[in-house]
C-alpha cells in the first residue's frame, strides 16, 4: 500500500525538517498552536523556492471558530490567489455557517478561484451538524480530500466516524485522518478506516541557541525556545504503516 504522510508545520525551519523527514506533503501554517492560520507570503515564497514538496498553506485569516466576516473573506481570496500565483499545490480551507453546516456559497467560490489548485477542506469539518451531509456537498463543490478527526478532539477517538465517512465517500473524495496521529496509532488508523492518506504535526520544542538569556525571562518558554520538528519522527511514522 502506498500511504501519503502530509505534515502540518508552522514556519520555514519546521518545514525543512518535515521535509527531511520524509513528508509527501506539506500543510503550511503560522501558529499552528492555535490551529493554524495563513503563513506569511514570505513564508510559502521560501518554502516554495526550497522545496519540491506538495505544499498547501493553510487559508485561515485568524484563530478562533469557522465563521468568517464578509471582510475577512475578502482576505482569504487574496490568500488565495497568492497561493495560486505562487506555485502552490494547493490550499487547505474551512468555512461555515452560523448553524454549522458548509458555507457552499463562499466554499465554492475558493475552490474556483483556487483551480488547478486542490483544495482540502480542514477541521472545521469536525464543527459541522451532519458530517456525512458535509461530505457530500463538499464533493459536489469540488474539493478534493477532508481533514479530520472523526468529529472527535483527536483521530483514533473518532475512528469509528472516520471509517464510516470513508466507506460512503468511496473514490469520490479522500477522508484524511488528522489530530493525533502518530507513530503508536497511525497502524491501527489505517487497519481500522481503510485510509490511506495522513495528516499530523508532530510538535515539539528546541531551546533557544541565544547565549545571552535574560535573567528577567529565564524561566519564560515562549522567549528562549522554537517551534520544531524531529526528522525522525517523521520517518518513524511512515515506518510504523509498514
Amino acid at each position: 500500500m502506498s500511504y501519503i504522510i502530509e505534515i502540518a508545520t508552522t514556519d520555514f525551519t519546521s518545514t525543512q525538517s518535515a521535509v527531511e523527514g520524509g513528508a509527501d506533503r506539506i500543510e503550511l501554517c503560522a501558529a499552528l498552536t492555535e490551529g493554524g492560520t495563513t503563513p506569511s507570503y514570505g513564508t510559502i515564497l521560501k518554502c516554495r523556492n526550497s522545496f519540491s514538496v506538495e505544499l498547501f498553506p493553510i487559508i485561515r485569516p485568524r484563530s478562533g471558530d469557522f465563521l468568517f466576516s464578509d471582510a475577512e473573506f475578502e482576505i482569504m481570496i487574496e490568500e488565495v490567489n497568492l497561493c495560486r500565483d505562487s506555485g502552490c499545490n494547493g490550499v487547505v480551507i474551512g468555512i461555515l455557517n452560523k448553524d454549522g453546516t458548509i458555507d457552499v456559497e463562499r466554499t465554492s467560490k475558493l475552490v474556483e478561484l483556487a483551480y488547478p489548485l486542490e483544495v482540502s477542506f480542514h477541521r472545521a469539518f469536525d464543527r459541522c451538524k451532519d458530517p456525512f451531509k458535509a461530505k457530500e456537498q463538499l464533493i459536489e463543490i469540488g474539493c478534493q480530500r477532508i481533514i479530520t478527526s472523526g468529529q472527535r478532539p483527536t483521530a483514533p477517538e473518532g475512528i469509528d466516524l472516520i471509517a464510516q465517512l470513508l466507506k460512503a465517500a468511496g473514490q469520490r473524495i479522500i477522508i484524511m485522518p488528522g489530530s493525533g496521529v502518530r507513530k503508536e496509532n497511525i497502524k491501527e488508523l489505517a487497519e481500522k478506516t481503510g485510509a490511506i492518506e495522513f495528516h499530523s504535526s508532530l510538535r515539539s520544542k528546541e531551546k533557544t541557541k541565544m547565549e545571552f538569556i535574560h535573567p528577567a525571562f529565564a524561566n519564560n518558554e515562549e522567549s528562549y525556545s522554537n517551534p520544531a520538528i524531529d526528522a525522525e519522527e517523521v520517518k518513524a511514522l511512515r515506518k510504523a504503516l509498514n
